[in-house]
């Protein structure tokens, strides 16, 4: 198999690829031909470079065409892609250069800075140099299903993240989602929102639409409530695959309306809040269908297409995949999930006989449906964005102020929830208001902004268990 030889090649060359909305406002069509030409002349450029099949190609590029030729590079050529999300900050990309040992590294001029923060000299190629796209195009690369091909990063509670790596087959096996959740037709617009490097940017933004015959719309903006509906209408979006976040940020935040274009509304990431399910459907006449993926098994579960939907449920396993409850805790057959990972970078592999346990608590109805319930584990799962607290807890404890912080979720009415940070300080210092936005604001600078602390607040000590852990369930109120 061969991604951009049997997926971007094979398709007619003049057809709709991408619709590029630039940051300066200007749009542009880009034909499967121009995809697949340029994505070609690239890993020409790449091979010249020496990467061979295998190596780690990492990518920090915002929503732009060119991280998208650049993974179809990767994809023509054998090399395993890390797409990098733009959030990340020079600790955290040093961690992935660290565990992953990219070869070389695609950017653009917006992220070289954090990038020589990260001390990557010598490894980074900008994009706007067009010598980057004057390769001879190499042959197409016969990889089977196993082979390596993406690797993307998650959260952990007791640890740095973990390097996911996928194999080829994780490409291929987004055809189930594509055509029984995400529901992508040949000819539609497909618009999913997450920013590149994320897991669900990897296989919605235009690896589903694509699987499919659809064409993929990529915006380079932040978010913006009425900006989105106004695009949504402009573009004759069919598709739009977001956030639960936002789905409930647009609610409150702007007027909806009907959409004549739009035909489907999917969401992942967090819980979907019956609330919003319902404002949305007055509105727009259109029920958002939730699902339930892993950044390491890829997309298990959807609200069936044409049926009825059951607000708060995340739906029901994709055709193929077996899925049952065991103790309060959602369970996987990893041999029905086609696209079940590799293993972690530098780790065993993961045995594929076993079931896998997915950390999340859950509960089915008579008819199948799975309702979340929450983390078995303390990962934090804010505005669909995976958080470990330890990522936080470091940051923190490295400011001079902080003797000991623990980090947990706080419920909220916009992002599900957010993290709130509890602080023992070091003599000397005063806690307070002013401290409090000092830590936020290191954080920022430490790690990506999204994982900062919304809430700070102090505690002479921490529960502790007697053996030392931090008993987290005691500052969650639990």
């Amino acid at each position: 198999m061969n991604f951009a030889r049997d997926v971007v090649e094979a398709a007619d060359p003049a057809a709709l690829a991408l619709v590029e909305l630039a940051r300066d406002g200007t749009r542009r069509e880009w034909s499967f031909g121009e995809v697949a030409d340029r994505s070609a002349r690239l890993a020409g450029h790449l091979v010249e470079r020496g990467i061979e099949p295998g190596d780690v190609v990492m990518t920090l590029i915002g929503n732009r065409p060119e991280w998208v030729l650049a993974m179809v590079a990767c994809f023509r050529i054998g090399a395993v892609v890390l797409p990098c999300t733009e959030q990340l900050r020079a600790k955290d990309l040093a961690l992935r250069m660290d565990v992953a040992r990219p070869r070389v590294i695609l950017t653009d001029e917006r992220n070289l800075g954090e990038l020589h923060a990260a001390r990557a000299e010598g490894l980074v190629l900008s994009i706007p140099d067009e010598g980057l796209y004057d390769g001879d195009p190499p042959p197409h690369v016969d990889l089977q299903p196993d082979e390596p091909c993406l690797i993307t990063f998650t959260s952990g509670t007791s640890g740095e993240p973990k390097a996911v790596l996928h194999g080829q087959r994780y490409l291929a096996g987004q055809a189930v989602q594509a055509e029984h959740w995400l529901d992508a037709r040949p000819g539609d617009l497909v618009w999913c929102t997450a920013a590149s490097g994320w897991s669900k940017s990897a296989r919605n933004v235009f690896i589903a639409p694509w699987l499919r015959g659809a064409a993929a719309l990529l915006h380079d903006a932040r978010f913006d409530p009425a900006q989105r509906l106004e695009l949504l209408e402009r573009e004759q979006v069919a598709v739009l695959c977001m956030a639960p976040t936002e789905y409930r940020v647009i609610a409150k935040r702007a007027t909806l309306r009907r959409l004549p274009a739009l035909r489907g509304l999917v969401a992942a990431g967090e819980a979907l809040d019956p609330a919003v399910l319902h404002t949305w459907h007055e509105a727009t006449g259109l029920w958002i269908r939730d699902g339930y993926g892993q950044t390491e098994i890829g997309q298990l579960t959807g609200m069936p297409l044409g049926g009825e939907v059951r607000p708060g449920s995340m739906g029901r396993a994709l055709p193929g995949v077996r899925l049952w409850v065991d103790e309060g805790e959602l369970v996987a057959d990893p041999a029905t999930i086609p696209t079940f990972f590799l293993g972690y970078l530098g780790e065993d592999e993961p045995d594929r006989a076993r079931p896998w346990r997915t950390g999340d608590r859950v509960h089915a109805d008579a008819d199948g449906f799975l309702f979340f319930e929450g983390r078995t584990d303390d990962v934090i799962i804010s505005a669909g964005y995976r958080i470990g607290p330890f990522e936080v807890e470091s940051a923190l404890v490295a400011h001079p102020a902080v003797a000991e912080a623990a980090v947990v979720a706080a419920p909220d009415e916009e992002r599900g929830s957010v993290v709130r940070a509890v602080v023992v300080v070091r003599e000397g210092h005063e806690p307070g208001p002013a401290l409090a936005r000092e830590l936020q604001d290191h954080v920022k600078d430490l790690t990506a902004p999204y994982k900062y602390p919304r809430i700070v607040d102090f505690a002479d000590d921490l529960p502790k268990t007697t053996s030392g852990k931090v008993r987290r369930a005691l500052l969650r109120g639990e």
